[in-house]
């Protein structure tokens, strides 16, 4: 496969909505409290498991010193809500 190949099959995506992705990163950092060195990526992926929607998205949490977290909510990053990433926080942890 040539060069520009591989660059069109997997770095061509789209990326996400700067809007949508500091709307997601404003609302982790609120809703976990996160100190200033915390580092939020949130990113969009086809979820494989047939019982998915078929987006899903993925927050990682990390935090100097700690392992990183990740959080994972069953829509397309433009339907997140703070709601939605609670529940995802909450499973994550093993609450219910």
């Amino acid at each position: 496969m040539a060069l520009g190949g591989i660059w069109k099959a997997g770095f061509g995506k789209p990326k996400a909505d700067p809007e949508t992705l500091a709307r997601i990163k404003q609302i982790t950092r609120t809703v976990l409290d996160l100190p200033e060195d915390a580092t939020v990526s949130a990113n969009e992926i086809l979820c494989a498991d047939p019982s998915c929607p078929g987006q899903e998205t993925v927050v990682l949490v990390m935090v100097p010193g700690q392992r990183t977290r990740a959080y994972k909510i069953q829509a397309a990053m433009a339907e997140v809500t703070q709601d939605m990433l609670r529940e995802a926080i909450k499973a994550a942890s093993g609450l219910s």
